[in-house]
């Protein structure tokens, strides 16, 4: 079974998102942009400890699959897991306070930046285990399929993740079972600081599920409404019973790996060049403005009340008391 290389179609905006739409995906984005960037100046100040993973540069992705979502389908990820749970309806007070280690985090502090879930959301981690979560997103595809409830899994991974073991044993069962997974791979083309033509013999990742008899198809993941089209066609795939499907999104995270990666393996000029000609969130606006669909003031608007929200998030971060000495052996299995 041939996977498919996708062709983006050229169309204006407003014939396939309205104003309102194209305005809340500039509004999440650009939330996921400022937190991210305000948890990298905590980061620098000693409040955010361990590992930290930024999202800045792959906004686009998350914002344009959860679009085309319905209230029944699981997210999973791995440990570059902040933009999913904005997107994912999570408050940023919540996720503020867990970078932060805080008990009003929402994983009471015990997770931090890798490891944070919300249930209520149906956002199942964050996991700081390379490819591990495709094997967790497949039993989750196992249990809406068990279940019949009409959901979909999506569990994404990176372009270094894409060569692990367990995600190929986990490719072959969800064929086998024809479960409702779609599986996101964000090629952020680095993985952690290799550049994927040296770590991958086939270097078109959407082609990884053919020996599964899985259909993929590369997406533009800069563009959230190419992104948002292609995550519609693969859940619709998915949730009508005809079994997996593989996403390449095309992305490029602007920042090192982790905080503590000056990611100086990259050609000198290469994230000033994306950032002019291919930024997620410049994308959108550009798009708005030149339709006529929004304006300036629009975006102002928006603007403000994003700096709002990641000031009080960081504010209350930084004011919430630490998980008591009582929760040192609560959510521990012996």
């Amino acid at each position: 079974m041939a996977a498919e290389k996708a062709a983006a179609p050229k169309v204006k905006a407003q014939d396939i998102a309205s104003r309102e739409e194209l305005l809340e995906y500039y509004r999440q984005m650009l939330l996921i942009r400022r937190f991210e960037e305000k948890a990298g100046q905590l980061y620098g100040m000693g409040l955010i400890a361990g590992f930290c993973h930024l999202y800045i540069g792959q906004e686009a992705v998350v914002v344009g699959i959860v679009a085309a979502q319905n209230a029944t389908d699981t997210v999973i990820t791995g440990y570059r897991d902040h933009g999913h749970m904005l997107a994912m309806g999570i408050s940023a007070r919540e996720i503020m306070a867990e970078l932060t280690g805080r008990a009003t985090g929402c994983s009471r502090g015990k997770g931090g930046s890798m490891h944070m879930f919300s249930r209520e959301k149906r956002f199942y981690g964050g996991h700081g285990i390379v490819g591990a979560q495709v094997s967790l997103g497949t039993g989750l595809a196992f249990a809406h399929r068990y279940r019949e409830d009409n959901g979909v899994s999506l569990a994404y991974f990176g372009d270094g993740a894409a060569n692990q073991g367990q995600v190929y044993e986990s490719f072959n069962m969800a064929s086998l079972w024809n479960l409702p997974v779609v599986y996101v791979i964000e090629n952020n083309q680095y993985a952690m600081g290799t550049a994927i033509a040296r770590a991958s013999a086939e270097v078109e990742l959407y082609k990884r599920g053919i020996s599964f008899e899985i259909k993929g198809e590369q997406v533009d993941g800069m563009d959230v409404l190419a992104v948002r089209a292609a995550a519609q066609k693969a859940l619709d795939h998915a949730r009508s019973g005809q079994g997996p499907y593989l996403l390449e999104m095309k992305t490029y995270r602007y920042r090192g790996h982790s905080m503590s990666d000056p990611a100086k393996y990259r050609p000198k000029d290469e994230s000033r060049i994306v950032r002019e000609t291919s930024d997620p969130i410049d994308h959108i606006k550009n798009l708005g403005l030149e339709n006529g669909i929004f304006s300036e003031d629009d975006l102002k608007t928006i603007d403000a009340e994003v700096k709002a929200i990641v000031a009080d998030a960081a504010e209350f971060a930084q004011t919430s008391p630490e998980p008591s000495v009582d929760e040192l052996m609560t959510d521990i299995y012996l």
